[in-house]
């Protein structure tokens, strides 16, 4: 039986993606809701069913006291027991199969799915954004976004069937059975009810922008807390513990007070709601039993009126948590949409079709980057790099060397100009198929926090195991990798390697890195520092190695350490996002320009970040 409703819908079916999310709460939800539409509506009707059958056993109560006062019990039970024995059946076999009917739909349809859909979709979409706008928010907060609002909005819509349904249910199912008893009864419920929603008007409209701010806070936390975390070793080696308990404490603090701001609003709330309940139970009681006195209602009706009312005094309660709760998860869920709701900041073009490589030529035509600041990055630089063609790129720190590469990759889109790949502008292929073609070590290679084979892998998942070990012996990272063990036991390829490759040294990371880049072989290659993390005698073996990976590719190779790249084609050397000078490394030494000064002042290999132009006079 749970497994029928736990498959009434697929949180995982196709959708269409859409580029730009609705930025309202309402339409935001409705965005996810299309699967469960169908089964809302019975949700609906079933939850109302079953307050409707709520309300009249409260009204039945009051008939049976009226039927067992009106004469000898053998001569009731002769009259009534089939009637008796039909209330039973609806009892004991028609509510338990509407009330079961109604919670699995709400706990097993509803609230397992509908949570794992919007997760599942918001991570797709988050995915899709670029670099650039990962690197403008802490990790830590946008995860928390994605893992507090699927439940926040399954909370939402569970809350709006649970009680929402069965409130306005209970409220109209109790004026009519007062009504039918004496309308004036109906007069404390309608001045209970006025009262009743101002209150929780009042409520909404505090708990929600309060329950937003909770909400803001608890995500700061967490982004403040996963940045101290990640950076442990920062911490540590600055022994900065102190003062990571205190930008963690300011965050923890402003949370702390603005809960309390929401619950100070809560026990408001409860105390107001207290003194109305009293006031509806002994107006509605008081008024019942004043009708008996004057013979104008029977025993049953006082009765009928008293476990109305006093259902009523539990259920109100309920309802306003439920609402308040209600009020909670949208805001959580308001919160959550300032990252799962921000538009795909850069897209294909429709239907853009996947990069056709046929040599690798690669044309750079007047591009101009400054991340929207005027100034930094490139400066109308022009390069053409022929098919196979094994191009240096050196400069000081900002020149615009990473960001060059980062516009190839298309991290980004530049403000002026273009790239051209073999003829293709690559804002108009895919970029899918773009970053398959290119293969990169970067000078920080990370790894995934997964096993080696996994990050070896990850750059051609189909690859066999012997293809992988291949890679590993090229990349010099066979023999350390079959060293490793990992706290859980597991050995070699398969031991974990901790977040971002913290188990492993630089050298160990980097290798794994290389291994990954090879075993993909794409047919243009960049390298980013890809040998600095490396010790002298491994560096040597990886450079040869590394030659020979570049064998038949088009190779654009960044580097601090001018040896590393001296064996290139040519070398580009890139002043204020232009290029300075280029040439062979001895074409460029003979020039006695800014390359030669650089070469000159390197001291262990590096360019300095601040050349002493005078020094060199």
């Amino acid at each position: 039986m749970f497994r029928f409703f736990e498959n009434l819908v697929d949180p995982y079916a196709p959708y269409p993606e859409a580029d730009t999310p609705p930025r309202t709460l309402w339409a935001f939800l409705w965005s996810y809701c299309g699967p469960f539409r169908s089964v809302f509506a019975v949700t609906a009707i079933l939850s109302v069913l079953v307050a409707s059958l709520d309300v009249a056993l409260i009204w039945y109560v009051g008939r049976v006291v009226d039927l067992l006062s009106s004469g000898d019990p053998g001569a009731v039970l002769a009259a009534h027991g089939l009637e008796f024995a039909g209330a039973a059946f609806v009892i004991l076999v028609l509510r338990p199969i509407i009330a079961g009917a109604d919670m699995a739909l709400l706990h097993n349809t509803i609230l397992t799915n509908f949570g794992t859909l919007i997760r599942w979709r918001a991570h797709r979409h988050v995915l899709r954004q670029p670099v650039g706008w990962f690197e403008n928010d802490f990790a830590g907060r946008i995860a928390n976004r994605i893992m507090q609002t699927p439940p926040a909005a399954g909370d939402a819509v569970f809350q709006t069937f649970d009680a929402m349904a069965f409130a306005v249910t209970t409220v109209i199912g109790s004026f009519a059975m007062l009504a039918g008893a004496d309308l004036r009864l109906t007069l404390p419920l309608i001045l209970w009810l006025l009262a009743y929603l101002a209150l929780l008007r009042w409520t909404v409209r505090r708990a929600g922008p309060a329950s937003k701010a909770s909400s803001d806070a608890r995500s700061a936390i967490t982004g403040r807390v996963v940045d101290s975390y990640t950076n442990i070793h920062s911490v540590k080696l600055f022994a900065h513990h102190d003062r990571e308990i205190g930008y963690a404490k300011d965050a923890i603090e402003t949370a702390r007070r603005t809960f309390q701001k929401e619950m100070r609003i809560i026990t408001s709330m409860d105390v107001m709601l207290t003194v109305l309940n009293g006031l509806l139970i002994v107006g509605v009681t008081g008024w019942a039993m004043a009708l008996w006195h004057g013979g104008q209602a029977t025993v049953g009706v006082v009765a009928a009126a008293a476990a109305l009312v006093l259902r009523l005094n539990n259920l109100t309660y309920w309802i306003m948590w439920a609402t308040t709760g209600l009020v909670q998860a949208l805001g959580t869920v308001a919160e959550g949409m300032e990252t799962i709701a921000q538009p795909i900041a850069l897209t294909d073009r429709p239907a853009a079709p996947p990069l056709a490589l046929r040599e690798g030529r690669i044309e750079i035509d007047a591009l101009t980057h400054h991340y929207g600041r005027g100034s930094g990055g490139l400066d109308r630089l022009t390069l053409s790099i022929a098919p196979g063609e094994k191009v240096g790129i050196v400069g000081r720190s900002g020149a615009g060397k990473s960001t060059l590469v980062k516009l190839i990759l298309r991290f980004y889109d530049p403000e002026e100009g273009r790239i051209l790949i073999d003829g293709q502008d690559i804002v108009q292929v895919s970029q899918d198929s773009l970053r398959a073609k290119i293969g990169m070590v970067q000078q920080d290679s990370s790894l995934l926090h997964r096993s080696v084979r996994d990050n070896i892998l990850y750059g051609r998942p189909d690859a066999t195991e012997a293809e992988m070990i291949a890679a590993a012996r090229r990349a010099e990272a066979h023999d350390f990798i079959l060293t490793l063990k990992d706290p859980e036991g597991r050995s070699g390829y398969d031991a974990q390697v901790g977040e971002r490759g913290v188990k492993l040294s630089g050298g160990q990371r980097q290798r794994v890195a290389l291994a990954r880049v090879i075993l993909k072989d794409a047919p243009i290659l960049v390298l980013d520092e890809a040998t600095s993390a490396l010790d002298s005698e491994v560096e040597a073996a990886i450079q040869d190695t590394l030659y020979g990976v570049m064998e038949g590719k088009t190779v654009i190779a960044i580097a601090h350490r001018l040896s590393t790249i001296a064996r290139m084609d040519r070398i580009v050397v890139i002043e204020a996002g232009r290029i300075a000078e280029e040439g062979s490394h001895a074409d460029l030494l003979a020039a006695g320009g800014l390359y030669a000064r650089f070469w000159d002042h390197q001291s262990g290999g590096f360019i300095g970040t601040d050349l002493d132009e005078r020094a060199a006079e």
